[in-house]
């Protein structure tokens, strides 16, 4: 399926590391907060085992990293970021991860939730899908659903304000043709680029314009575009549960 028009009223990206968003979703996040959705992007690490240079030490590469990630999300017209502080390269999909996404999920009250496939871990001949992207991505499935929407679980969140919310739909990262929707970001290649340009850390002397462009361009092949991002869509709300709860006056 290609998607043209759909454009949510708000959606949360959740990823792992600093840059997971440039790499995977940032097109379609900006092409969004252009139409006027609010977007907002939760690391689950800043990053801080990211940077191997001599004498670099843990607290200083999650500064620097939070600094670029914050750059990025400027330049995608995000607003609203937030840093678990879960220790880089060790995190794991544990249960208190998961709450801390549920409050994420209950303060923001995203309509569509995005993330990686937590399944995924052969990715082409030279690359194993990081462990980090993997608990990222099982810790907010779970947290989605059905945690976030569960009014009597992780009761002690309501004493701070946050009442249950379930997302209307989930939007995982996905490609090895288990897609089911494409994004064009025909409009948006340039600002997924620069927004992975102000990773400068990770990018070093590499300019990424060239193989993202390729990327984008393979994912679009067939369509009726000439960039793309694609994702696998869960509905876990229907359109007219959705509307009758959001927007009863229609």
């Amino acid at each position: 399926m290609i998607n043209k028009f759909y454009v949510p009223e708000s959606a949360m990206a959740i990823v792992a590391h600093p840059d997971d968003i440039e790499f995977s979703c940032a097109g379609t996040t900006a092409r969004w907060a252009r139409a006027g959705a609010r977007i907002c992007y939760v690391l689950c690490t800043s990053g801080d085992v990211g940077i191997a240079e001599p004498g670099m030490t843990r607290a200083c590469a999650a500064e620097i990293r939070e600094v670029e990630a914050r750059a990025a999300a400027e330049i995608a017209g995000v607003k609203d970021i937030v840093f678990l502080h879960e220790p880089d390269g060790m995190l794991m999909p544990t249960l208190e991860l998961r709450k801390k996404l549920v409050r994420e999920i209950r303060r923001f009250r995203p309509e569509v939730v995005i993330t990686g496939d937590p399944t995924i871990v052969w990715s082409g001949e030279d690359y194993i899908n990081h462990p980090d992207h993997r608990a990222a991505a099982q810790a907010t499935l779970d947290a989605t659903f059905p945690a976030a929407g569960q009014p009597n679980l992780f009761e002690e969140l309501a004493q701070e304000g946050l009442t249950a919310h379930k997302p209307r739909k989930v939007y995982v990262n996905s490609w090895g043709g288990t897609a089911d929707l494409f994004i064009s970001i025909d409009e948006t290649i340039e600002v997924k680029i620069n927004a992975l340009r102000a990773h400068k850390s990770q990018m070093g002397d590499w300019d990424p314009s060239e193989e993202i462009r390729q990327w984008a361009a393979n994912t679009a092949k067939g369509k009726e575009m000439s960039y793309a991002e694609s994702y696998r869509v869960v509905t876990l709300v229907n359109d007219k549960d959705w509307e009758k709860t959001h927007n009863p006056e229609k």
